[in-house]
């Protein structure tokens, strides 16, 4: 038994499956963003008449917040799935991530303060050319990293100090000798 293990890091076992997803909630602010920029452009470019320069602008403008709509609306409806086995999402896109080929993780912490005492965390991980990457806006955010840190710790990966620091902030400890300078 591993020290994750007794923490509940442990993947769960082969007839289990644990499901991650982004709640209503935590995407409003984003739908909201989204819908401020994209409703005043379009709207503009459907009532006024403007020029060819103008147009392109705020065409531009839509198009940009339009995309962020879209993908938002797909992170939206992305489910998580983590077994013994890996760690896969269901939705439009689907990526696979056995923990045996895990060879990255990394976990970053984005602050919205000079502060540092507002942000978000940003969970990456990677197989080959198998790439995710999940927010901590994700509902059982610091339970499916404990799953990837264990995995991690399987496959003997070393870590960065600021991966290192990061999981500490989560309460999650690593044994050193895995935490890199890089």
């Amino acid at each position: 038994m591993t020290q994750l293990d007794t923490m509940g890091g442990a993947p769960p076992d082969n007839t289990e499956i644990a499901f991650f997803a982004y709640p209503a909630s935590a995407m409003l602010g984003d739908y909201l963003r989204a819908g401020a920029g994209l409703v005043p452009s379009a709207a503009i470019l459907a009532t006024v008449s403007v020029d060819s320069v103008a147009a392109v602008v705020i065409g531009g403008f839509a198009a940009i917040f339009g995309a962020f709509a879209i993908r938002t609306a797909l992170r939206h409806g992305t489910r998580i799935e983590v077994t013994e086995i890996g760690i896969r999402t269901l939705g439009f896109r689907r990526t696979e991530i056995d923990w045996a080929a895990l060879d990255r993780m990394k976990l970053g912490y984005y602050s919205t303060r000079r502060d540092r005492k507002s942000g978000w965390m940003q969970l990456h991980l990677g197989a080959g050319r198998a790439r995710l990457s999940l927010d901590s806006r994700l509902d059982g955010f610091d339970r499916l990293v404990r799953f990837a840190t264990a995995a991690a710790a399987e496959r003997d990966l070393e870590l960065s100090e600021a991966t290192a620091a990061n999981l500490s902030a989560l309460g999650i400890r690593i044994p050193e000798s895995r935490a890199s300078l890089q």
